[in-house]
């Protein structure tokens, strides 16, 4: 799970793996001052650890195409956070790196072919260094569906959502006769050819976004309910039938999904407003079954439940409950203290939301945990949402 915001979802205990964004509007200070970046590490990171299952540390997001003035210091930034997880020795459970738009390589197809625009080697040379040295991975999001409608037809629908193709349809690499059945695949290796274009070869990627958007405008007629329930299941048993791809079959590609809520006020086309598994209500927009795909994603978009404090509950009750849930029923409450993440909006609902939804949620949800003397109550709708 990729979180903008660290307190957007109370996770301890739960051992999901979180990967923690840098938005973009704080790049230029990290990456122009050590102090800042240490402090963005005690506010985001240790405030959480080792509660929360922080793995990765994503700085930024697609910066080299969307905040092209931000990628002298990108760099930067990346070893400054870095150097702030080494001095609290977290450097090897915590890995550092930044996403990219699959837009940076060019010439993807066929994939061996493919290589960086070279425009951006002096940022892209030295966080590949980085990158190796540090034991990270690159980052790339990746998008077929993109790739589907700019093709103006060339490309099968099938093929962009992962449906099984007669062999005389697979795309055939002529350089190395590698077959490819999907659009992910060719995508990911073009990505492993290009950095081997620049001599890396040992630097491994994580796909941080992928998904399929379920509605679209009327020229976006493929943006549709079954096609992004079709290619988001197809990828999620793609990646957990660990086939990696033609170029490094066996290896699996992390892969995130993207994204967990539509967002309604995205500005755009329709369809950038609706990549969510759930609408903003936290209603699922389709049922994604993710059945045998183990213990992290071992429920089904239906079961999403949350405790959060009643409407209209007493202001005195709900400071009660939330002194008890922060002491005797051992919620870490450190993010609601000021000047932590979790300190604003600082009143007591939403402050007693987030001690009553991570004593939930700690609890595994069960009977009787979200009642608090009746000031809280169960809910489908997401808090951090509202919050």
């Amino acid at each position: 799970m990729m979180l903008t915001k660290p307190c957007s979802l109370p996770l301890p205990t739960t051992g999901i793996q979180v990967t923690v964004a840098v938005p973009n509007d704080q790049l230029l200070g990290i990456g122009q001052s050590n102090a800042t970046a240490a402090n963005w590490v005690t506010r985001n990171v240790l405030a959480h650890v080792p509660a929360t299952n922080i793995t990765a540390i994503a700085v930024g997001s697609e910066v080299l195409t969307t905040l092209p003035n931000a990628a002298p210091v990108l760099v930067s930034a990346l070893k400054f956070i870095h150097s702030a997880l080494v001095a609290s020795n977290l450097d090897r459970q915590i890995k550092v790196s930044t996403p990219h738009s699959s837009s940076v390589i060019l010439d993807s197809f066929p994939p061996s072919q493919a290589f960086f625009n070279r425009s951006w080697d002096p940022v892209m040379v030295p966080l590949l260094k980085f990158l190796q040295s540090t034991g990270s991975y690159l980052m790339i999001n990746v998008y077929p569906y993109y790739d589907y409608m700019q093709s103006n037809g060339v490309i099968p629908l099938d093929y962009a959502l992962f449906r099984p193709l007669p062999p005389n349809k697979e795309a055939v690499d002529a350089n190395t006769l590698l077959h490819y059945t999907n659009v992910f695949d060719a995508l990911v290796d073009a990505t492993y050819f290009a950095m081997s274009y620049l001599n890396f070869t040992n630097v491994p990627i994580v796909v941080t976004e992928s998904g399929w958007p379920s509605k679209g405008g009327s020229a976006e007629p493929d943006a549709t309910v079954e096609n992004a329930n079709t290619y988001n299941s197809n990828l999620i048993r793609h990646v957990l039938n660990n086939t990696g791809t033609p170029k490094h079959p066996g290896i699996a590609v992390s892969t995130y999904i993207y994204e967990l809520y539509n967002e309604d006020l995205r500005p755009g086309s329709v369809s950038e407003k609706n990549w969510g598994l759930f609408n903003a209500n936290g209603m699922p927009v389709y049922i994604l079954h993710l059945t045998g795909a183990g213990t992290v994603l071992a429920n089904d978009t239906t079961n999403q439940t949350f405790c959060v404090a009643k409407d209209g509950a007493d202001p005195k009750m709900l400071q009660a409950a939330l002194d008890w849930a922060c002491g005797p029923g051992k919620v870490d409450c450190s993010p609601l203290l000021q000047g932590q993440p979790c300190y604003e909006p600082n009143n007591v609902v939403t402050h007693a939301t987030y001690a009553f939804n991570a004593y939930f949620q700690q609890m595994a949800k069960s009977s009787g945990t979200c009642d608090f003397k009746g000031v809280a109550t169960i809910t489908t709708t997401d808090p951090s949402m509202e919050f």
